[in-house]
């Protein structure tokens, strides 16, 4: 089920939120690498662009270019499933430069807000015990823990919590 390719939507007005195209690969990876200790491939995340049930959304704004005119800036991306009544957050991220903006939370919500249009009525996700600024943003927009994934990050052996929230 593909979702719409543009949107501005919600009270995120400066922001517009687009599905990732091929092209844009090189800056998603740029912001994945910087975000995480064992990013994604850059063959696994292009793979995600071909399933129907996936979507990588990005945020982007627009700038001032020096010479003059505007350039679109890729802030941060949000991946993830439907499947069915399902919406499954797989990855969020936000390049180092833009966080505290308030990036994760109105991708978050962008996604959800699509999910449901499409009559989703549960998200989910699995986040690193130890990444309690995830845990604290997600239990902030009502997520609640479910369950425990052991050993789930196999780089670390490090468990997952489970967390979920109704649509």
């Amino acid at each position: 089920m593909r979702l719409p390719e543009e949107s501005r939507r919600g009270g995120d007005v400066a922001f517009v939120y687009r599905r990732m195209r091929h092209a844009d690969l090189s800056r998603v990876m740029e912001i994945e690498r910087a975000a995480f200790a064992h990013p994604w491939s850059d063959d696994l995340l292009a793979r995600e662009l071909s399933h129907d049930w996936s979507t990588v959304l990005l945020a982007t704004e627009a700038r001032p270019r020096p010479a003059g005119g505007e350039e679109e800036a890729i802030l941060g991306f949000v991946i993830f499933w439907l499947v069915h009544d399902e919406l499954h957050v797989l990855n969020v991220a936000v390049a180092t430069e833009e966080r505290r903006r308030g990036l994760a939370r109105a991708l978050m919500r962008q996604a959800e807000e699509r999910a449901r249009e499409h009559g989703a009525r549960i998200a989910t996700l699995e986040v690193r015990r130890s990444n309690a600024a995830a845990i604290e943003l997600y239990r902030s927009m009502g997520y609640r823990k479910v369950g425990v994934r052991p050993n789930y990050y196999a780089d670390e052996g490090e468990d997952a919590i489970v967390m979920e929230r109704d649509l």
